[in-house]
């Protein structure tokens, strides 16, 4: 048995377990040692159970329950979150709610452009669903394999698909959730155009469960364009990348569906520690950019889009080098070295993580801003910078310096956020751009953000949450 079970009342915990059956009701600590972690290693929980429900009454009876006995509950979807919302705290108290098993596609609806899934389907399942109906779901992150759909809800996912398609509440058109009481709100709908009252879902969207529990969810889903083309750039700086990203969107307008921006650094790092990717260029740049053309006419509209968007570039002198993928398979590899860069990281120590945004305008000066700020906070340290610039949001991470102490430089984990923070919001930047705030941020939202926006959020969460059952000391 788990040591922490004598912490949640024994009566409590059959209760619970009634509800779905002794299988479903982790309580043994090698079955629950999954639940208890996430994936940077920063926030380690305990709990003596683990509920992992199959349907939607057995959720709704579940948070009942856990609200008539003031239960602390921790949603859990695919336990990708980087913030520590999807973990429980020491304290033994949280259950977790897993929503593994709530992994139907309800149905795909070619003409409406819809699918209805549950909240446990995982993300890649979704994405070949849809493609086997001749559809595209476009969010993509490199979580795809193991990331759920409730999660991606919870926390409004990015990816590299925003730029064209939106977030995950751009993505949603409706949904139904678990309310705290065990009350079910319905809105399964798939309009596009609905002005009936306030939009209750995107209350929930980005919530991270801190205001009930996504069950299921409306998407929308997209033509499959019929031409796409890849391609790889070298360019001498950020400023070079806002040129060439201005051009893209200037000549490619909506069929420019993805523009990453890779700094020298994370893209040496790739090639040093990851296995199978192929250097995508023949020389070094200081930067580089990924972008990707996708047209709804033809391969040869698409080809000619990336062909005239990289010729403008490297005659205006804004593009120093340039590839486009040959084949399929090249385009894939050059994704691939994309979706390598975080794992690339590890092998160089210790790092600190910052998912921001700014204005796109504003990347440049940020970026500069960003490594004064970094050499002052810790001299030596070596800033990882990589994001989705088409949409203003970098992942700007830090390596500790070579040869340096883990210890020591996480050490400096707040002291470095804070000051590349305060870069950030000198800018009209967020400090969260598509990971959430969970545990990792939430004091520091509560410091900076407006006091009047604190103020409505805790009037929202005390509405929704009256007991203080869901996800309790994560974002507000």
């Amino acid at each position: 048995m788990n040591d922490t079970a004598s912490l949640l009342d024994p009566g409590l915990v059959q209760r619970f377990a009634a509800i779905v059956g002794d299988k479903y009701a982790l309580r043994d600590a090698r079955d629950i040692a999954p639940y208890l972690s996430e994936p940077r290693g920063l926030w380690h929980g305990r709990t003596g159970l683990v509920l992992r429900p199959g349907s939607v009454d057995e959720v709704s009876r579940i948070l009942r329950l856990a609200t008539e006995t003031g239960t602390p509950i921790v949603p859990q979807s695919g336990n990708t979150g980087l913030v520590g919302g999807q973990v429980p705290d020491a304290s033994g108290r949280e259950v977790v709610l897993s929503l593994a098993r709530l992994d139907r596609i309800r149905e795909i609806d070619v003409a409406s452009n819809t699918v209805t899934a549950e909240a446990g389907v995982i993300l890649q399942t979704l994405q070949e669903a849809a493609d086997a109906a001749g559809r595209l779901f476009p969010l993509s992150l490199a979580a795809q394999g193991s990331c759920r759909i409730g999660g991606n809800l919870s926390s409004n996912a990015g990816g590299t698909g925003v730029l064209a398609y939106g977030n995950a509440r751009e993505l949603c058109l409706g949904v139904e959730v678990v309310l705290p009481t065990g009350e079910v709100f319905d809105d399964l709908r798939k309009l596009k155009k609905d002005n009936t009252g306030y939009d209750l879902k995107n209350l929930f969207i980005g919530a991270e469960g801190t205001l009930g529990v996504i069950t299921a969810a409306v998407l929308k889903l997209f033509p499959k364009p019929k031409g796409r083309e890849v391609a790889f750039a070298g360019l001498q700086s950020p400023e070079q990348a806002l040129a060439l990203f201005l051009l893209a969107t200037e000549r490619a307008g909506p069929a420019l569906t993805a523009f990453e921006l890779i700094g020298q650094r994370p893209y040496d790092f790739t090639l040093a520690h990851a296995a199978g990717v192929t250097r995508p260029l023949a020389g070094d740049w200081p930067w580089y950019a990924l972008i990707e053309i996708s047209s709804g006419r033809s391969a040869e509209d698409a080809r000619g889009l990336v062909e005239e968007i990289l010729g403008q570039g490297l005659e205006a002198g804004t593009v120093g080098d340039a590839v486009i993928a040959a084949s399929l398979s090249q385009a894939h590899a050059f994704w691939n070295f994309r979706e390598m860069l975080p794992e690339s990281q590890k092998p160089e120590g210790a790092s600190i993580k910052h998912d921001i945004s700014v204005p796109v305008a504003a990347m440049p000066a940020f970026i500069a801003q960003a490594a004064a700020t970094v050499e002052r906070v810790c001299p030596g340290a070596r800033p990882v910078c990589f994001g989705h610039m088409g949409d203003g949001n970098l992942h700007y991470n830090v390596s500790r310096p070579a040869g340096g102490d883990d210890a020591a430089f996480l050490a400096l984990y707040r002291p470095m956020n804070q000051a590349v923070h305060e870069v950030v919001r000198s800018l009209d930047g967020s400090i969260s751009a598509e990971h959430g705030i969970g545990r990792l941020k939430r004091d520091e939202l509560i410091a900076t953000a407006p006091p009047v926006a604190i103020d409505l959020m805790r009037r929202v969460k005390a509405a929704f949450d009256p007991a203080g059952i869901m996800n309790p000391g994560r974002v507000i």
